[in-house]
């Protein structure tokens, strides 16, 4: 069964994850959301889900944080991490980039980019599910 984090410190960021990627929950896949950097931690630990929406700035450990200690510490490799942040200088990219990112997307974003993105993801590590 495939997951997905969505991590944000904004409830109504979190909501519109949710609701645009609807249509992967109708299909088995499970959301899970975290409103802080420990909180997705412990969740990337305890489910780790194929995906993250991972904000980079949040409350008690920063999205660059914990993509580090997913990818390098944890190596938990296989959780592709998708930073989706309001920051869009090249430094922040290239601090993403080093620590682990898989993909860097701006907000604010669009609905067709992330389902896109989603189901790019999901098809090349599940090609069973679609």
């Amino acid at each position: 069964m495939a997951k997905i984090l969505i991590a944000d410190d904004e409830p109504h960021i979190r909501l519109l994850l949710q609701q645009t990627l609807e249509e992967f929950e109708e299909k088995g896949v499970v959301l899970l959301t975290a409103k802080n950097g420990v909180e997705a931690l412990e969740t990337i630990k305890a489910e780790q889900p194929d995906i993250v929406f991972l904000d980079i700035m949040m409350p008690e450990m920063n999205g660059l944080d914990v993509c580090n200690k997913v990818k390098n510490e944890l190596n938990l490799q296989d959780v592709y991490i998708i930073m989706l942040t309001a920051r869009g200088q090249e430094d922040d990219m290239q601090q993403a980039k080093a620590v682990g990112a898989d993909i860097y997307i701006m907000k604010p974003f669009s609905y067709e980019d992330i389902v896109e993105k989603t189901s790019m993801v999901l098809k090349s590590k599940l090609d069973n599910l679609w």
